[in-house]
C-alpha cells in the first residue's frame, strides 16, 4: 500500500528520499492559488484557526515523482484522489461519488462528482481525470506507472464518467486510487509547468500551498472549493520537517508547532506539559530487508535462522518505549490482511537459530554485514542480538539519500534496516515488498505460489466474503517463503495543545476533517 503509506517515523531509520528528487536546501516557493479564493467562510461557515505541524515535508509536491511512502500525508492536504480511505483503510467516494465494475473485473466505472474544479480554476471532469491518470501510466520517469500497469487504457467516455479498462480482473483499483497513484493533477499545470509541480503543487485539495522553503516550512490557506469543504474547520495548515526528539516537547510548548510527531521516549514528557497524546495505529512496521540473492542468506536456512535470532519484544521496549506491537507480518492487528494465525510464527529462539545456522555449513557462526542509514539505536541492538547465536554484523552506514540507490537499485548490500511505510492497496504492499521488482524486495526473487496468491488478491472482488480470507492466505504465504524480518510496527505518536481538537484516528493517510484550533 506506499500505504500505503503512512509515518516518516521518529528515528533516522525512515527512509525519507528514495531518488534524491527536489531543490537545493535553500530554495523558497511563494505562490498564488489562482481561483480558490481566500475567504475564511465556506460551506461549513467560519474556519477556525491554524495546524502547525511537525511532521515531514515531501520528497515532492508532485505525486507521480514523490518518492517516499509517507509523502501521502502532506499531498493529501493539496490533492484529492478518485478514492479515500476511511478510518479503517476501506476505500469510498471522494472525486468520484461512486464506481462500478464491469461481470468480469475488467473494467471500472468512475461517476464525478458535480462542479469540481482545481485550485487554479480549471474544471476537473473527466476529460481532465484521463489526462492526469495517463500521465502516471505513460511518464518514463513515473513513480507510479508500475501500481498502474493493469490499466490497459483511460477513456473519458462522458464528462463526468471516467472508464479504467484492464488487462485483467483487478478489484484493488478504488483502494489502490486513493493515494498518491490516484491524485488528481490540473492537466493546465503539467501541461504548462511539469517541473513547477514539484513545488507549486495544483490540485483539488482540501487546502492550496501559499508558500514553501524547503526543507524549512510549507504554509497552506483552506481551499472553499474542496469537494468536502465542509468538513474543512481549519482556515490554515502549516507543515514542518520532522521535530528533532530531544526539543520537540519544548517546540511544542513555545507554539513553534501545536501538534507534532514524536517518539515514545518523548510521551511522559508530553503529558507531563500538559499536552494531549494520542498514539494512532499506523500501517508503518519496522522492517530487516534480506538480500536472499547474496551469500550468505541465497541459503535459506541462514534467512531463517535471522528470524529466529531476533528478540522483537525487547527490540519494541528499547526502541518504541513499548509503543507499537511486536510483529512478523507487513499489516498490523486490526487490518483485514493481517493473518492472525501468524502471529508468534518466528519466536526469539537463539537455540534454534544456531541450528539452523549449523545446518547451513556455520556450527562457529559468521561474518556479514549490517546497513543502515542511522549510527545508533536499533542497527546496535540488533547487532548484538546477532553476536548471541555467532554472527558478527560490522555495521555500516550510508547516507539516507543514496540509500535507495545503494540498497534497492544496485542490490549491494546484505542486510539492511528498514521501515516499511504501507501502500493504500494490500496488492500494491504485496509487490513492494515481494515481488520479482518489488522496490523493498532486493532478492529480486519471488517464488511463483506467492505470484500467484497475490494474483488472487486481485482478482478478488473487496466486497466479497472470501476477501479477508484469500487476502490473509497471501500474507501467510509471504511471510513463510520471503526472507524479510519484521520487527514491530511503529504506530503514530501525536502530541497537540489542548486548543487544537483530537486528531482522525485514521490508520493508512493522517487526515484533519473536523479538527479546530484555537
Amino acid at each position: 500500500m506506499t500505504a500505503a503509506p503512512t509515518s516518516p517515523g521518529t528515528s533516522p531509520l525512515a527512509r525519507r528520499s528514495f531518488l534524491g528528487l527536489g531543490l537545493g536546501a535553500g530554495a523558497a516557493v511563494a505562490l498564488t492559488a489562482c481561483g480558490s479564493g481566500s475567504s475564511s467562510t465556506g460551506a461549513a461557515g467560519a474556519s477556525q484557526g491554524t495546524v502547525k505541524w511537525g511532521w515531514a515535508l515531501p520528497t515532492s509536491w508532485d505525486p507521480v515523482f514523490s518518492s517516499a511512502g509517507w509523502d501521502v500525508h502532506d499531498l493529501s492536504l493539496v490533492y484529492s484522489a478518485l478514492t479515500k480511505l476511511d478510518p479503517h483503510g476501506n476505500p469510498v467516494p471522494a472525486l468520484a461519488s461512486g464506481w462500478t465494475y464491469n461481470a468480469d473485473g475488467t473494467e471500472i466505472s468512475f461517476t464525478l462528482r458535480p462542479g469540481l474544479t482545481f485550485s487554479d480554476g480549471t474544471a476537473l471532469d473527466a476529460a481532465a481525470v484521463k489526462k492526469s491518470l495517463d500521465r502516471g501510466r505513460t511518464d518514463p520517469k513515473s513513480l507510479v506507472s508500475a501500481q498502474l500497469a493493469h490499466v490497459a487504457k483511460v477513456t473519458a467516455s462522458t464528462p463526468s464518467t471516467v472508464v479504467l479498462t484492464l488487462s485483467q480482473a483487478d478489484y484493488q483499483i478504488p483502494s489502490l486510487l486513493a493515494g498518491k497513484t490516484g491524485m488528481i493533477v490540473s492537466p493546465k499545470a503539467f501541461e504548462g509547468d511539469p517541473a513547477g509541480l514539484a513545488t507549486q503543487p495544483v490540485g483539488a485539495g482540501p487546502f492550496t500551498l501559499t508558500s514553501y522553503t524547503q526543507n524549512a516550512r510549507a504554509v497552506l490557506k483552506r481551499n472553499p472549493g474542496y469537494w468536502d469543504a465542509a468538513n474543512i474547520k481549519l482556515e490554515n495548515f502549516e507543515v514542518y520537517p520532522l521535530p528533532d526528539a530531544s526539543t520537540v516537547i519544548a517546540s511544542l510548548q513555545s507554539g513553534q508547532y501545536n501538534v507534532a510527531q514524536i517518539p515514545g521516549s518523548q510521551v511522559a514528557a508530553a503529558k507531563a506539559a500538559g499536552l494531549e497524546v494520542q498514539v494512532i495505529p499506523s500501517m508503518v512496521v519496522a522492517v530487516l530487508d534480506v538480500n536472499a540473492g547474496q551469500a550468505p542468506f541465497d541459503d535459506p536456512d541462514v534467512a531463517l535462522a535471522l528470524q529466529y535470532a531476533i528478540d522483537r519484544q525487547a527490540l519494541l521496549k528499547t526502541q518504541q518505549f513499548g509503543y507499537g506491537s511486536v510483529s512478523n507480518q507487513p499489516f498490523p492487528p486490526g487490518y483485514v490482511g493481517h493473518d492472525p494465525a501468524s502471529d508468534g510464527l518466528y519466536p526469539y529462539d537463539p537455540a534454534r537459530a544456531k541450528a539452523l545456522l549449523a545446518k547451513a555449513g556455520h556450527p562457529n557462526g559468521l561474518e556479514l554485514t549490517l546497513t543502515t542509514s542511522a549510527a545508533e539505536g536499533l542497527p546496535e541492538q540488533v547487532q548484538a542480538q546477532l553476536k548471541a547465536i555467532g554472527v558478527n554484523a560490522t555495521i555500516k552506514v550510508i547516507p539516507q539519500a543514496t540509500a535507495t540507490q545503494v540498497v534497492y537499485v544496485q542490490h549491494s548490500q546484505q542486510l539492511f534496516t528498514d521501515q516499511f511505510a504501507g501502500r493504500d492497496s494490500a496488492a500494491q504492499a504485496f509487490q513492494v515488498l515481494f515481488g520479482q521488482q518489488g522496490l523493498m524486495n532486493p532478492g529480486r526473487s519471488t517464488p511463483p505460489e506467492l505470484l500467484a496468491a497475490v494474483a488472487k488478491v486481485s482478482a478478488t472482488p473487496l466486497d466479497s466474503p472470501d476477501y479477508p480470507k484469500v487476502l490473509q492466505a497471501a500474507t501467510a504465504l509471504a511471510v513463510r517463503t520471503m526472507p524479510n524480518v519484521f520487527l514491530y510496527t511503529v504506530p503514530r505518536i501525536l502530541a497537540r495543545h489542548r486548543s487544537v481538537s483530537p486528531i482522525p484516528a485514521d490508520v493508512v493517510v493522517q487526515r484533519f476533517e473536523g479538527v479546530t484550533a484555537g
